[in-house]
């Protein structure tokens, strides 16, 4: 299938290009910066995905990934706005099979930046809409929402021991994910699935399922 992602130079959006080269897929990344991919299905593209009138003429694309974001730079501008007029290009016509949104679990906690937290929740009610506009070409738009993920977005908390125990506290299965995990689940949400639609799947591992209770232990 031709697959369009955004975002794919590095991190997640990296390891979603080289799941689906893995598997003979026909890829076009879109990012600001140049990639050290090489492979012979991948075209990439030099163009930040907020410069509408140079975004690329990629015809009859099937499966389209909106990963590119940011936090703290513009964040409702990338992560949001651009994301619509990306999948408006894109994703809106005949040929589609998936839409596939990155949005984050601060779109259902509100946590981290005030922004980030409104462009990501943008992200799910909009994946929504869409869900109900693409159904009529028996297509499907979800959302993928990661909570902490090992990508050099990240590294300014994973490199600060005092920082990254307080975060594992935080986190039931005490690790963060990788980002060839978050790409099996792209890979999975956007092939293999076929009839869920309109969902936003939390992937943070039981981070926000945590609660602090607190009680005293001879006092039942």
């Amino acid at each position: 299938m031709k697959v369009l992602i955004t975002g794919s130079s590095q991190g997640i959006g990296k390891a979603i290009a080289e799941r689906f080269l893995k598997d003979g897929h026909t890829v076009i990344g879109i990012d600001r910066q140049e990639t050290s991919i090489t492979h012979v299905h991948y075209t990439h593209c030099v163009c930040d995905v907020r410069d509408r009138e140079h975004l690329p003429p990629v015809e009859d694309v099937e499966i389209l990934i909106n990963n590119a974001g940011t936090q703290n730079e513009d964040d409702i501008d990338v992560n949001l706005k651009a994301l619509i007029q990306v999948t408006e290009k894109y994703g809106i016509q005949s040929h589609i099979r998936s839409v596939l949104n990155i949005g984050s679990a601060s779109g259902h906690t509100g946590a981290e930046f005030p922004e980030y937290a409104a462009s990501k929740g943008g992200v799910l009610a909009y994946t929504k809409n869409v869900a109900m506009r693409v159904a009529a070409f028996g297509a499907t738009c979800n959302s993928l929402d990661p909570g902490g993920v090992l990508t050099p977005l990240n590294e300014c908390v994973i490199n600060d021991p005092v920082l990254w125990k307080r975060i594992m506290e935080e986190t039931p299965l005490k690790r963060w994910a990788t980002p060839e995990e978050i790409a099996e689940w792209a890979y999975f949400l956007t092939v293999t699935n076929t009839f869920c639609t309109g969902q936003s799947i939390l992937v943070d591992g039981g981070e926000a399922i945590n609660y602090h209770f607190v009680w005293k232990d001879d006092c039942r």
